[in-house]
């Protein structure tokens, strides 16, 4: 019969209890919850914005014969705007007309959307060919535009703020996004989103400045924004989750 020393049968009996620990140490570290990093989505604007509104059309002294709205994709996705429409209500005015945008449009990122409206008898140029065509005739100086996705007339001087995708109140509007209207605009000025369309700060104000009227269609070169419409922003679970909407 083999002997064996006293150390020899002490590490044997030893054995067993250290596996066990070590297989419950790690049972554990495997049943714990994992410090996951989850993206989320965080919406910091519009995707599709209006980029310019131009109300000088066909008025003396103007260039272009036509009243335009022009509508960006400041985002890094494409955009199915088919049914939706642009929206002209009068400065303090509560009454909305339309121009629907066709079925089946797809706004790609960066991309422009130019939507003629109404003449007048003046002007010397015609617009770059338009995206879309209506009829509508926009004050020159102020008023209010909105984009809406569906062909559904907005509803009194200050429609609620979920019925809309994008509004610019311009001169002496009464309703507009932020703290403040975008400036008066004129025969020989247009309203401009600033950085070629892609600041939306919810803030008309700062958004809009005035300048010469520059329309741009689908066949304008795309203009890819700095920052993608939606970032992301790291959450640990158990934390609350910022909520997403857009302030006006």
């Amino acid at each position: 019969m083999k002997k064996t020393s006293y150390l020899s049968r002490v590490a044997a009996q030893a054995r067993p209890v250290r596996r066990t620990a070590m297989a419950a140490a790690l049972l554990g570290a495997l049943s714990a919850p994992a410090l996951a990093v989850v993206a989320v989505p965080v919406d910091t604007g519009a995707q599709v914005v209006i980029s310019q509104v131009y109300g000088g059309g066909g008025n003396t002294g103007a260039k272009y014969k036509n009243d335009y709205i022009e509508l960006f994709n400041r985002s890094d996705v494409a955009v199915n705007i088919g049914g939706w429409s642009v929206q002209y209500a009068s400065a303090t005015g509560g009454t909305w007309q339309k121009t629907p945008i066709p079925a089946g449009v797809v706004l790609q990122p960066g991309q422009y959307y130019l939507v003629q409206e109404g003449a007048g008898t003046g002007g010397t140029d015609n617009l770059p060919a338009p995206d879309a065509f209506g009829a509508l005739n926009l004050s020159g100086s102020t008023g209010k535009v909105a984009l809406v996705n569906s062909g559904t007339l907005l509803s009194g001087v200050s429609p609620a703020v979920a019925s809309f995708v994008d509004l610019i109140g311009f001169g002496g509007a009464n309703y507009f996004e932020g703290s403040a209207a975008a400036p008066v605009l004129s025969n020989t000025t247009a309203a401009l989103r600033a950085a070629d369309g892609c600041t939306d700060t919810n803030n008309n104000s700062s958004d809009f400045s005035t300048a010469a009227p520059a329309p741009r269609n689908t066949s304008t070169a795309s203009h890819a924004c700095s920052a993608p419409a939606a970032p992301y922003r790291c959450h640990l679970p158990g934390q609350p989750v910022a909520g997403r909407g857009r302030g006006r």
